[in-house]
């Protein structure tokens, strides 16, 4: 496991704090939730690439299947 430092000011380290406290998690616990939800997210451009050639070739992939 890795550890990292991260520089926030006040009023951004303040609201952190906040929306933390709403879901019962320490600051340092929400950031790393969402640092793995970003992670997992897909690519918004490779999605949309991916979803072009699909169309693009679907006849082609009935014809195969």
């Amino acid at each position: 496991m890795h550890t990292l430092t991260l520089e926030l000011d006040d009023d951004t380290a303040a609201s952190l704090q906040v929306m933390a406290e709403r879901r019962g998690r320490a600051p340092e616990q929400l950031i790393a939730e969402l640092v793995d939800a970003l992670i997992e997210t897909p690519d918004a451009a490779f999605e949309a690439a991916a979803e072009r050639v699909l169309a693009k070739n679907q006849e082609l992939y009935r014809r195969l299947a």
